[in-house]
């Protein structure tokens, strides 16, 4: 079934702000949250869509991918390597949009009963995202490629596992919420007192107290390392594009949920070739022999060497066009083409032989220049190169 519009989902227009989007947002959350609809896995998978859709349109980098490519700018694929949304799960959305339904704002709103009821509790705090340079070759472009990448980084401690503790025994019930998660505050307001339930001070929302903590991280739940990580590289990224692999951040503090690892791109000089978007461009040099008389010449392209044929009297600045040689669109579809730009070579130091030849031909009328009408200068061929 096709996806739908993201800003349909939110009931709003494409020119909305970004206080329209999250309010429109926060409404359809409160409607379908799963707390005010129980076992109602219709009213869930309009909250996941919902929170996709926010995801969206929230990121100004992200809505702009959306608005220009659909769906397919944003790749489909959230929490799984993309480049935008696609399938979240509850818990990936309580942790990324708390401010907008958090603990206290859903108890206010569902008469103080607990908001995210059954007992869900949050983990210790969230690792942060992790930004990395990946340097590509032309050909690791053209092709994707799969990488490993040495990180150093918070990773999660083996020794306790995660949660800080020595060992089971020195795990206890928080003394200030008393394993609730949540401690209840009253406040004054202009309406009077009103009563909210926030997550607790004292234990994160885990519920529980570490009373001894574990030698190997002393507490944190998580030590700093070198992890290999095996990256998929789609084909067609640049240095524009910015890649998120979730949860190959930094370790959540004492069993928090990890961060996302943010890739940028970085594309390494190639020896022949220079990149303009899609396209390839090559600069051919011929002499002024095989210029005026026409040769075949091999020219360098990103899937090796091709054999192109140069017709008698071929003029500096002439561009060739290789269809499909180039590179393809990233989460597109098909190819950019390799354009050869021709320059001749006119050599710096000549010797007596070479200078009475080229001082006879000079005199001959055929290389006086004459410029016809199908002659294109700068502007025209710089035309026809964009287009």
């Amino acid at each position: 079934m096709a996806k739908r519009d993201f800003y349909d989902i939110l009931g709003v227009s494409k020119g909305a702000d970004e206080k329209e989007i999250k309010k429109a947002y926060r409404k359809i959350a409160m409607k379908y949250h799963p707390d005010r609809n129980p076992g109602d896995k219709e009213a869930e998978e309009k909250f996941k869509e919902a929170a996709e859709a926010y995801e969206i349109l929230s990121n100004k980098d992200k809505r702009a991918k959306y608005d220009r490519f659909g769906h397919a700018g944003v790749g489909g694929n959230a929490g799984h390597g993309g480049f935008g949304g696609g399938s979240m799960n509850m818990e990936d959305i309580f942790s990324q949009f708390g401010d907008i339904f958090g603990d206290s704002g859903f108890d206010s709103f569902f008469g103080g009963q607990g908001g995210r009821s059954g007992g869900r509790r949050a983990r210790g705090q969230r690792g942060s995202n992790l930004r990395i340079k990946v340097a590509l070759t032309l050909e690791e472009i053209s092709k994707g490629v799969n990488k490993k990448i040495k990180v150093k980084k918070q990773v999660t401690c083996n020794t306790c596992g995660g949660n800080g503790a020595k060992d089971a025994s020195s795990v206890g019930t928080c003394s200030t919420c008393r394993g609730a998660g949540h401690v209840r505050q009253v406040k004054n307001t202009f309406l009077g007192q009103m009563q909210t339930t926030v997550t607790c001070p004292t234990c994160s929302g885990s519920g529980q107290m570490v009373t001894a903590n574990c030698s190997s991280c002393k507490g944190e739940g998580r030590k700093y390392e070198e992890e290999t990580l095996e990256l998929d590289i789609p084909a067609g990224v640049d240095d524009s594009l910015q890649m998120s692999v979730k949860g190959k951040g930094n370790a959540g503090l004492k069993g928090g949920p990890p961060g996302d690892l943010i890739l940028k791109f970085e594309e390494k000089p190639h020896e022949h070739l220079q990149r303009d978007g899609s396209n390839l461009i090559f600069e051919l040099y011929l002499n002024f022999a095989d210029a005026a008389l026409g040769t075949s010449i091999e020219v360098p392209t990103i899937d090796g060497r091709v054999k192109i044929k140069v017709p008698s009297g071929t003029q500096a600045g002439k561009m060739f066009r290789l269809q499909g040689k180039g590179l393809p669109v990233v989460q597109g579809y098909g190819k950019g083409d390799q354009l050869i730009h021709v320059n001749i070579w006119t050599p710096k130091k000549l010797s007596a032989r070479e200078k009475e030849l080229l001082e006879e031909m000079k005199t001959l009328a055929n290389f006086d220049p004459s410029p016809g009408k199908s002659e294109k200068g700068f502007f025209d061929k710089m035309k026809d190169y964009f287009n």
